[in-house]
């Protein structure tokens, strides 16, 4: 069984719209949010093969202690050279209990928490089969949290390269240690974190970070920052 495409998906005329194309990615970066908040249109890859040690399977927040990887286990390992909306997660490993365990300990003193709490719990107890399937439901789920309105639609083949007007292909150019604190702290807004007075501000987490800590006021840092 393939996974089902979700999401937004409209039949809209490229000619006159600036177009992102990039792969999905499990509660992306603020990197990830700044780059395509530029564009009037997402288009999401499924088709390509799937990459070890990037964003589609991980996501970094704030912990007492510093960054805190969440990586979602895979059936076959990182290695594995498959279509990514084919790519399975291993469900044997209880991971969804573990990455809600650690967001609750880091983010239960932010301001926000307990306000997105019930709309995100839920997810963490539902059984996804799918990768693309599972960052895509958590995709369009934090948009709406951040009453963004974005507009993307999946991939039907894979092309190496794209002559498509008005399109920026810029898949696998978000990677995690892609870049250093020192070098890109002031690419990206500045807001207050749970510790941030032990471990300073943690630039370019997981939109996660900046959800619980601003709540409603994330989008407006967003949109002043992109």
């Amino acid at each position: 069984m393939q996974p089902m495409a979700v999401g937004k998906r409209k039949n809209i005329k490229s000619d006159f719209m600036k177009i992102l194309l990039i792969e999905s990615q499990y509660f992306p970066s603020l990197e990830y949010y700044l780059t395509l908040l530029r564009y009037d249109k997402l288009k999401i890859e499924r088709y390509e093969h799937y990459q070890k040690v990037t964003y589609r399977n991980r996501c970094y927040v704030a912990g007492p202690n510093g960054r805190i990887l969440l990586s979602v286990p895979l059936e076959r390992g990182k290695n594995q050279r498959t279509p990514m909306k084919e790519v399975r997660i291993c469900n044997g490993e209880r991971w969804q209990a573990l990455h809600w365990k650690t967001l609750e300990s880091a983010y239960r003193r932010s301001p926000w928490f307990e306000y997105f709490e019930d709309e995100l719990a839920p997810c963490f107890g539902r059984r996804y089969h799918f990768l693309l399937d599972w960052n895509l439901e958590m995709f369009d789920r934090i948009n709406r949290l951040l009453d963004l309105d974005i507009t993307y639609e999946l991939t039907d083949s894979f092309r190496l390269t794209y002559e498509e007007p008005g399109l920026t292909d810029a898949r696998d150019r978000i990677l995690p240690g892609a870049w250093r604190q020192e070098d890109t702290a002031g690419d990206y807004p500045v807001y207050t974190q749970v510790f941030g007075e032990r471990t300073g501000f943690l630039p370019n987490l997981s939109i996660l970070d900046l959800l619980f800590c601003e709540g409603k006021n994330a989008k407006e840092i967003l949109e002043a920052a992109r």
